[in-house]
């Protein structure tokens, strides 16, 4: 219109007539809309570690212990967020906020009513169980899954049905090797060498449980305490021919010299074969050749095969994304989060059937069984003899 307004009046030219057939009118395709593809939902997860950042303050420094526990937390976080960043990869989406628990009970109870942690689809931690006990104290009435990732606390002590044990307790070390010693080696009967000390209690009586209950009580369990490493009460019970199977509960490593140098001592003359503490597989004290002559099996719920394809993958991009090796701490992190990233991400009411969901790790595998009143426990452990002069998988 403005155009029209503006321009210099003209003569009008004759309309000329078209008598050519006009083509017939192209059927216009209606214009396709883009799909907008649905934003993921958003995964909220709060990790409460002891990263001891206070420690950072003018005029604070960092004593070895506080700065062992903020690696192994800064460790743990890193896996934990690279598994994170693969499920991104596909399509998911979280939200990962930190919390520093600073290895302080008070601290912990203090997180537990924080809006932020309250809020969140899954919490990670605290570690400890000293700052577990007051953290669970403090959110009583939340029905939050709290996840235990490094404690193989035993779930009793904190009696919360919403809590997830990943590394396992004692008594499923103890459970895999009863269940070993019965199906695999069949003995008649079972001795037990004791130091006297009472921690040793812990793996000896849900031992005693397990082989009572798999083999009907048809394998007897003898005690006896071994003083200075002198076996000669037990000889009389020992079989020439049949395997002699001896459990040994013990950590501490003077009792260990002189008990484990005795049963080589015997393996000379009786087949035989020993069930280790857990502990024994980080013992840099021990000999493996010792161990491999008496036939020494120990359980393990976090063996590592560096040479796995698996493994080396993990290895290489952990060290392109944060340019350090990876510790044990970031491998366990990986699994945990690629684990419960992926189970929340799809369907958070998975964390409630973790029976359902098995997990191959890098560290370990995941087997939950729910125990009412005390919440998830990975029961999954794995066997291990001496041979060749390393641990190396039972099958």
């Amino acid at each position: 219109m403005l155009a029209g307004a503006c321009s210099p009046r003209l003569q009008p030219k004759p309309v000329v007539v078209n008598t050519t057939p006009a083509p017939a009118p192209v059927e216009q395709k209606a214009t396709e809309k883009p799909v907008t593809k649905p934003i993921p939902k958003v995964t909220k997860i709060a990790m409460l570690l002891p990263f001891g950042l206070d420690n950072l303050d003018p005029g604070n420094t960092y004593s070895a212990a506080a700065l062992e526990q903020a690696n192994m937390a800064m460790d743990y976080y890193q896996g934990f967020k690279l598994a994170l960043d693969s499920l991104t990869a596909q399509g998911y989406n979280y939200k990962l906020q930190l919390f520093d628990t600073k290895d302080n009970p008070a601290q912990a109870h203090a997180l537990a009513g924080n809006p932020q942690v309250k809020s969140a689809d899954l919490i990670v931690g605290p570690v400890f169980a000293e700052d577990i006990k007051p953290f669970i104290g403090g959110s009583i009435n939340s029905h939050k899954p709290e996840l235990s990732p490094l404690a193989p606390s035993e779930p009793s002590l904190f009696k919360s049905s919403n809590l997830i044990t990943v590394i396992p307790p004692l008594d499923c070390h103890a459970w895999a090797a009863a269940e070993y010693v019965n199906n695999s080696v069949k003995p008649k009967k079972v001795l037990i060498l004791r130091s006297g000390y009472g921690d040793e209690v812990k793996y000896i009586t849900p031992f005693r449980k397990a082989i009572d209950s798999l083999s009907k009580k048809h394998i007897a369990v003898i005690q006896t305490t071994v003083v200075h490493g002198n076996l000669a009460a037990i000889i009389p019970q020992l079989s020439a021919t049949s395997t002699n199977v001896f459990v040994v509960p013990a950590t501490d490593q003077m009792f260990l010299n002189v008990t484990l140098k005795s049963l080589d001592t015997l393996s000379r003359h009786y087949p035989i074969a020993v069930i280790g503490h857990p502990s024994w597989a980080r013992f840099d004290f021990l000999k493996a050749e010792q161990l491999q002559r008496i036939n020494t099996y120990v359980t393990s719920s976090e063996r590592i095969d560096y040479k796995s394809a698996a493994v080396m993958t993990f290895m290489n991009a952990y060290r392109n994304a944060y340019h350090i090796s990876a510790t044990d701490y970031a491998i366990k992190g990986f699994d945990e989060g690629l684990y419960f990233g992926k189970l929340l991400a799809v369907n958070g009411a998975q964390l409630t059937h973790l029976d359902k969901n098995s997990f191959v790790g890098l560290h370990n595998n995941f087997l939950f069984a729910y125990r009412p009143g005390l919440g998830w426990v990975n029961t999954h452990v794995g066997l291990y003899q001496y041979a060749n002069f390393e641990l190396k998988p039972v099958q």
